[in-house]
């Protein structure tokens, strides 16, 4: 009885210290990946072609488009939109336990269309569009509100940015520097595409307040563009247009750069990023190394998916590839692009 129970007492404590190994190689192994600046969305592999981000969580058969993290990239915002974008809300996901969490609705969206959020690189601001009352008066336009983390670690509750930014066009996607200037886009009138086209500008943020946009020409172009998500350092500006010029598809993303001061004509990423499908979207990751963007690429992308019975088409259709928007990500570098410095001001 005596050997039976010491021998049992041996295993016991093996598997114990076997538990007790393990928790540490864990832990250890957790502590080295923040200390290497590893994110939950990091590859050791470079990404030269696009990939689905957090499938089957984050994108799904719904509508999704505007992945933005928070620093340390453990949390994601996003949209999701109601097919014929009746609805637009804001969304989030949590990496915990080594996956991507069931996401949440925003706690300052879910009522109006809430649409293309994008975090400062520090986290404490997230600019975003939408058609929300004003004074208890529903708007005919679109506009940029900005939530702030408060000393609860919190969102605010929504403001609406002032007149040197908003006006009584529609502006529609809007990203700040690390320095805190704003880029954004609007259809207000003087577009060099005249009446109606939209283009881009810039509100430098001096002295805590934001200055007079000022219409950025040099990387607007006729065409009617939407998309501008300036990088941290300045460097480069990634833009969305539709019909522009040197076009994959009705819409694609291109790309001005800020050589000594002046911006660059916007140039076409490329068929990596666009395809004859609605591209769109475009964030660059915390640590600087990932484009994220949206695609409505379908099956059909694939020539070599045939539809042979019915089984087949009805699967397709109901697939994450059905036509809706998904967030995709892929290296910068595989795009011609350098990396942005992310720790300016």
């Amino acid at each position: 009885m005596y050997l039976w129970i010491n021998k049992r007492t041996q295993v016991m404590n093996k598997k114990i210290i076997t538990l007790i190994t393990t928790a540490a190689i864990v832990m250890l192994t957790a502590s080295f990946h923040e200390l290497a600046g590893v994110y939950p969305y990091s590859y050791k592999e470079t990404l030269t072609e696009p990939k689905l981000f957090a499938e089957g969580t984050i994108d799904t058969r719904d509508d999704e488009f505007g992945g933005t993290f928070t620093p340390d990239g453990k949390t994601c915002y996003f949209s999701k939109s109601v097919l014929k974008f009746y609805l637009d809300v804001i969304c989030f996901s949590e990496f915990k336990n080594g996956k991507w969490q069931t996401p949440e609705v925003a706690p300052f969206s879910g009522r109006y269309r809430d649409f293309d959020p994008v975090l400062s690189p520090d986290g404490k601001k997230m600019v975003f569009t939408s058609n929300r009352p004003v004074a208890g008066k529903l708007r005919d336009d679109y506009d940029i509100w900005m939530v702030t983390k408060t000393a609860q670690n919190k969102w605010s509750t929504p403001v609406r940015l002032d007149t040197v930014i908003n006006s009584s066009y529609d502006e529609h996607f809007a990203s700040i520097a690390a320095n805190g200037n704003i880029y954004f886009s609007s259809n207000r009138p003087g577009a060099l595409g005249g009446p109606g086209d939209a283009d881009f500008y810039c509100s430098k943020f001096v002295n805590g307040h934001y200055t007079t946009a000022v219409h950025l020409t040099d990387a607007s172009t006729p065409y009617y563009e939407l998309d501008c998500l300036i990088a941290p350092d300045e460097s480069f500006l990634l833009l969305g247009e539709y019909g522009g010029k040197g076009g994959y598809g009705n819409y694609d993303i291109y790309v001005s750069e800020n050589i000594n001061g002046k911006w660059t004509p916007a140039r076409n990423l490329g068929p990596k990023v666009n395809t004859r499908f609605r591209d769109y979207s475009p964030r660059v990751s915390p640590d600087g190394k990932y484009l994220f963007f949206a695609s409505e690429r379908d099956f059909t992308v694939d020539t070599a998916k045939k539809n042979k019975t019915f089984k087949d088409l009805q699967k397709n259709l109901h697939s994450i590839l059905n036509g809706s928007g998904n967030i995709y990500q892929i290296d910068l570098s595989a795009l011609g692009l350098k990396q942005p410095k992310v720790n300016v001001k």
